[in-house]
């Protein structure tokens, strides 16, 4: 998400400009590993689990017994998780709905048709590192499970060499994974993609976030098997006027700019002084998180590339954010209704106050994983759909039909230079005629 260029009354200036180019070391680093791995197979994975996380199981995959760590979670904790797995199936069995089979006889004797097919194997990754996201497997498990995919695999990184994240292990388990690995980074992604975890063979997609180098090898990966998105940082837009709270929209800012210190963070509004409000008490919450671990990320992400807008009235501000077209677009304003139906451009959009993008990030059912850098100009985020392949098929019922569509394939196919295509309705033609 990048400032955009123009006519455009910055009162925030980010201090660096963030980038979708991939770091060329990043680069030259994942093709090499993806093809040792895929000339040496599990030895190559073992060798660089082993190199990168001090990883060396006897198998990857986590049994029965050790899935028993989860037992010992807070039940609060249990609660909650299940909760968000529940509120996700829901939304995607809703959106499921949606998408139907049909045939429809568009000309005499001419019936076309489409079918919403599941895919067969999707892996997915979940992270454990700073932060495990346990969401993740809600909307990478339980969402393709919903969509009826036959087999859903799940790879997670070892904690500090310690094996697997019982929070996130029981996150997958409760979202209908069919097999978890405790297995992390590039090697985890390639082990999918090349069907060496088990005898299911590679996956037909992958999905799920990543740190640069899983980013970076789903992208090299992609046209061998599916991916969900190439993703960047986390970034978060706010659109606000006078009648918005300052310390929500501050909080609502912060929120995202944790996800990392790349993480951009923007606020449009049409007033100067509520941009001066929602500045002054970023730096007062920036104070309070100083006394937590880990608060150094969103002052750094803010610092660095977090900008606000000065937009000229509404209209103005609907048409700097679908320039951003930020990955989540929160609106606090007068009239939130209006810019639901008047924004184009975002991942997903949270209508008023009250909502907010940890509620998506966590529980509330829609997905998360979602378009960045720009992305969500020609793109949505991952949905139930992203599971099904829609194909179409056809049947011709009557000789009318060949009639009808015949003589305009023969015309078309003369005029492409095709004789071959030309022959296959014309030769049609002449089996009815001699008829």
């Amino acid at each position: 998400m990048r400032v955009p260029a123009g006519d455009v009354t910055l009162i925030k200036k980010p201090l660096k400009i963030a980038s979708s180019a991939v770091d060329p070391q990043v680069r030259d680093r994942v093709s090499e590993m993806l093809s040792t791995i895929e000339r040496d197979g599990m030895d190559a994975v073992r060798r660089y689990s082993r190199e990168l996380d001090d990883w060396d199981p006897a198998s990857f995959e986590v049994t029965a017994d050790e899935a028993q760590a989860t037992a010992g979670l807070d039940p609060k904790l249990r609660e909650s998780i299940d909760f968000g797995i529940e509120q996700v199936a829901g939304f995607a069995a809703r959106q499921l709905a949606t998408l139907t089979d049909f045939e429809a006889e568009t000309l005499p004797g001419v019936v076309l048709g489409q079918r919403q097919i599941p895919l067969a194997h999707v892996g997915a990754y979940a992270p454990a590192g700073r932060v495990p996201m346990l969401a993740s497997p809600f909307m990478t498990v339980k969402v393709p499970k919903v969509a009826g995919v036959d087999r859903v695999v799940a790879c997670t990184p070892p904690r500090a060499g310690r094996g697997v994240h019982a929070p996130t292990l029981y996150s997958l388990i409760a979202s209908g994974a069919d097999a978890v690995y405790c297995l992390g980074g590039v090697q985890a992604v390639a082990a999918m993609a090349f069907g060496l975890l088990d005898g299911a063979g590679p996956v037909d997609k992958l999905v799920g976030p990543g740190n640069a180098f899983v980013a970076e090898a789903k992208r090299q990966l992609y046209g061998q098997v599916g991916i969900d998105m190439i993703a960047g940082p986390s970034e978060v837009a706010v659109i606000a006027d006078d009648s918005a709270d300052p310390e929500l929209v501050a909080a609502d800012l912060l929120g995202q700019a944790e996800h990392g210190p790349t993480s951009p963070a923007a606020l449009i509004t049409v007033s100067r002084a509520m941009a001066d409000a929602v500045i002054a008490e970023i730096d007062r919450q920036l104070g309070d998180l100083a006394k937590v671990a880990g608060a150094e990320v969103p002052g750094a992400a803010w610092r660095d590339y977090g900008f606000v807008l000065l937009a000229a009235d509404h209209e103005d501000a609907v048409r700097l954010s679908d320039l951003l077209a930020a990955e989540h677009l929160e609106v606090h304003t007068d009239r939130d209704d209006w810019y639901l139906k008047n924004l184009r451009n975002y991942g997903s959009l949270f209508v008023g106050q009250r909502a907010t993008v940890a509620f998506s990030d966590k529980v509330i059912g829609t997905n998360h994983v979602l378009p960045t850098a720009g992305a969500g100009r020609y793109t949505g985020g991952l949905s139930v759909a992203s599971f099904l392949k829609t194909v179409t098929w056809q049947r011709i019922d009557s000789d009318e039909g060949v009639r009808t569509v015949a003589p305009h394939v023969v015309t078309i196919s003369q005029a492409d230079l095709m004789p071959a295509h030309e022959a296959t309705a014309a030769k049609r033609l002449e089996r009815l005629a001699r008829d």
